[in-house]
């Protein structure tokens, strides 16, 4: 008897002036969780009356799920992932980890907030394709409005953090990518393929955001991992715009696939920028982020997966595009972890100026003072370079881990 006065009040209230998506969130639960219906004296809200048709763990359970489809969990840990790197890079010596805790957890909100508006802006579209007409939204999993108190909750929450723990710049970064990314990049996916050169540069901004977040400022040694996130994207999306196209094709997405049948231009395009790839591992070594070992093994790596998109180029199947995408998969946590391996400190950038002379003062052939003068040289540069990154933070000493399996242990000052 009340399981039928609370399922007679769920119907009614579904019928009134509320949007179709709420009706559906509704029904939704009520033919789930029919079995811990219980009574309310309000059904005014949907998740008032949500709440007497599930019991708690049930609704909790419920939009948890919806919380993490929403915010594409795994890609916001991969955005966190790279904003940590870049935080670790420009650190120097020391981590300040409380620092790295706040600055990840900040970009994990904003970043659950882009792409929460992302999917609210793609309803339609996303019902009409196989691989996302199950998320929370086209679905009737969740309501239009419950999504977007969610979205803009959590993004002002996540800006705010990064204000307060780090600085106004690196919350700066952060309200700009979120905006790039929801209003710019989201409508213009169906505009013109430009949109992926403009989610390169979405992708690339997190590293930037941990190093500012780090040092404070903007320098040229910090853009080395935002380089390579930006030309590391192109073959990625590249390859998964070649697989995916027919879907992209009813989703009503500009994909430069689309446009290319033979899929040669995909694949040149692709393979171009695997190649822009190369010199990275060069530079992070001249600029006096890594040592000499990254450069080799940068090299290596980046052959690879260019090896990868020229056999996608010259046999232009599904088979050669998976193999190009599972590349650039491998290729972003090596690269990353290699940039952390090899990583140099302060301590091992700079030459102290006592050590110097008593090298030029101890050689005895004329041969080898030319050798020396040209290695003071190179680390008056590393110095140099180091300088315009990096500035000296406290030491840490409450913590004995990195909060990262890759990332190395800090260093602890006397």
């Amino acid at each position: 008897m009340w399981r039928n006065v609370v399922v007679r009040r769920l119907i009614s209230y579904s019928q009134s002036n509320r949007s179709q998506h709420s009706s559906t969130e509704l029904g939704f639960l009520v033919n789930r969780k029919c079995h811990g219906v219980r009574s309310s004296s309000s059904a005014s809200a949907s998740d008032s009356a949500t709440g007497a048709a599930a019991d708690p763990f049930s609704l909790i359970r419920h939009y948890g799920r919806c919380y993490w489809e929403l915010s594409k969990a795994r890609l916001s840990m991969l955005v966190v992932a790279t904003s940590g790197t870049g935080f670790a890079l420009g650190s120097g010596s020391t981590i300040d980890l409380a620092g790295l805790c706040w600055t990840c957890t900040g970009t994990m909100m904003v970043a659950a907030s882009a792409n929460s508006l992302n999917q609210l802006f793609e309803i339609s579209n996303d019902a009409k394709m196989k691989r996302t007409m199950r998320r929370p939204l086209p679905s009737g999993r969740i309501s239009v409005r419950h999504a977007v108190t969610w979205a803009s909750s959590v993004g002002v929450a996540g800006t705010a953090l990064l204000a307060w723990k780090a600085n106004m710049l690196t919350a700066g970064l952060a309200a700009s990518n979120l905006i790039l990314y929801a209003f710019v990049y989201t409508p213009l996916k169906q505009i013109h393929p430009v949109n992926t050169w403009v989610g390169a540069i979405v992708g690339a901004i997190p590293p930037l955001l941990g190093w500012t977040a780090a040092v404070g400022h903007v320098s040229l040694n910090g853009m080395i991992l935002p380089a390579a996130l930006y030309f590391w994207q192109i073959p990625h999306f590249m390859a998964l715009a070649y697989l995916c196209r027919n879907d992209y094709a009813a989703g009503g997405y500009r994909m430069i696939s689309l446009a290319d049948a033979s899929g040669q231009r995909t694949a040149l395009v692709a393979l171009r920028n695997c190649l822009y790839l190369v010199p990275l591992g060069y530079l992070a070594y001249d600029w006096g982020v890594t040592s000499g070992w990254f450069c080799l093994e940068s090299s290596l790596i980046t052959l690879a997966i260019s090896a990868a998109a020229f056999s996608f180029y010259r046999d232009r199947t599904t088979q050669k595009a998976r193999k190009m995408f599972h590349a650039s998969l491998l290729y972003l946590p090596v690269f990353m972890s290699g940039l952390l391996f090899h990583r140099l400190t302060d301590n091992q950038q700079s030459l102290p100026e006592e050590d110097s002379e008593k090298i030029v003062e101890l050689s005895s052939s004329s041969e080898t003072v030319p050798v020396e003068s040209e290695d003071m040289n190179r680390k008056k540069k590393l110095s140099y370079y180091s300088s315009l990154g990096r500035q000296v933070r406290a030491p840490v000493a409450y913590a004995s881990v990195a909060p990262f399996p890759f990332l190395p242990a800090p260093s602890y000052a006397e």
